[in-house]
């Protein structure tokens, strides 16, 4: 009995291509802050991208449509007295986006349909409750106005937005937190930790319920992120610096369900999850491709699909919610590239099946030049006989 020897997935042929030239973001001046955020976020009306400014904080927004060159006098978001660090869209408001920074503030922001005319710089909430720059902001993806921070004092809060208080606090861990993820519903968070520890915390009993150390075994950076079936998607570096990923049961973590060492680079790989493809992207600061895998139930669980590569390196990386790609193109995830001096969109897409009208016509042009041809060979017979050839 014969077997496929190629896995069958419908993601099997997704292919990436940069947007055209005349559709990047150009005359961006990217962070140059050495903090492992992504530096860009994106949603289906706005661009917001960390940049370098004098005299404090600020980030640009820009609308979507907005493609081609920045104005260098193009209004930024200021009002932090220190770098920013990280930003994050309201998934339940397209206008709304939160900032943390270095002056240990985070900033909750409205953000314009119409360009402003001046620098927006009266955040509508500012949370203070971090002793030390807050790294990490993350809102909540089910229950409004709910967003959670994480600074380098090693504390977790997660506040009202709507009244401006601190609802959980939490101190679990002992050394710098790198990542926070919030599981499907909102219901726990998971963490990496410079304690080389990943943790499962519940902030309604506002403990860790779960926990395993060195998921990874090298001193580098992880990352950590839920799946929509609950299980937890690491990325880290083994022993010998290798780049490494790992997926685990937060119920069992005793053995990882799968562990893949990848290359030798130096860079830390972000992931990007996506929960109706559960496709997964991993972009590396520093890198100049996007690898891609599919995670699925059957060993070995995580698939490798495909790797995107372009020349240049990048800064960092926005990833759109679904809602904001062009399905009517197949397109399935759309990601913006930071280069040093611009941002520029990446699609990622499915190829469609040839239509039976396309197969139609391809019938019916096969069938045109038979004819055509008959219709030569007739021609050039007549002319033998008028010639007296024949």
């Amino acid at each position: 009995m014969s077997r496929s020897i190629v896995r069958q997935s419908k993601f099997r042929h997704v292919f990436g291509q940069a947007a055209k030239a005349e559709q990047s973001y150009d005359d961006i001046r990217v962070s140059k802050v050495t903090w492992d955020s992504s530096f860009c976020a994106v949603n289906p009306k706005f661009l917001a991208v960390i940049v370098e400014s004098s005299g404090g904080g600020a980030f640009l927004v820009l609308p979507l449509s907005k493609v081609g060159r920045v104005d260098k006098n193009y209004p930024l978001v200021i009002g932090h007295s220190g770098p920013v660090l990280d930003i994050d869209w309201c998934p339940h408001n397209d206008n709304i986006l939160a900032s943390g920074s270095e002056d240990t503030t985070t900033m909750v922001w409205q953000i314009p349909d119409h360009t402003p005319c001046r620098p927006i710089s009266e955040p509508i909430v500012v949370l203070e409750g971090h002793s030390k720059r807050v790294g990490i902001v993350k809102w909540h993806p089910t229950a409004r106005n709910i967003l959670l921070t994480a600074g380098s004092d090693n504390l977790i809060i997660i506040w009202n937005v709507g009244t401006g208080e601190p609802l959980i606090t939490m101190d679990d861990h002992p050394d710098l937190i790198y990542n926070v993820s919030w599981n499907y519903n909102g219901s726990l968070f998971c963490t990496t930790c410079k304690d080389r520890r990943l943790r499962v915390c519940d902030p309604r009993k506002r403990e860790v319920v779960a926990e395993r150390l060195s998921p990874h075994e090298g001193i580098r950076p992880m990352r950590a992120i839920f799946t929509k079936e609950g299980n937890i998607f690491t990325t880290g570096f083994t022993r010998m610096s290798q780049r490494e990923l790992g997926l685990w049961d937060p119920t069992n973590f005793e053995e990882p369900i799968a562990l893949l060492e990848l290359d030798t680079s130096n860079g830390v790989l972000l992931p990007f999850y996506d929960p109706d493809t559960s496709m997964v992207y991993l972009c590396g600061k520093g890198d100049s491709s996007i690898r891609y895998f599919e995670i699925t139930e059957e060993p070995p669980y995580v698939h490798y699909l495909s790797t995107y590569s372009s020349k240049e390196p990048q800064r960092g990386m926005g990833f759109m919610p679904k809602r904001g790609v062009d399905v009517s193109k197949c397109e399935i995830a759309r990601l913006f590239k930071l280069h040093e001096r611009k941002c520029e969109p990446i699609i990622m897409t499915v190829p469609r099946k040839v239509s039976k009208l396309v197969e139609e016509i391809q019938s019916l042009k096969a069938t045109v030049l038979s004819q055509e041809k008959r219709i030569c060979d007739l021609e050039n017979k007549l002319s033998k006989y008028t010639n007296g050839t024949v």
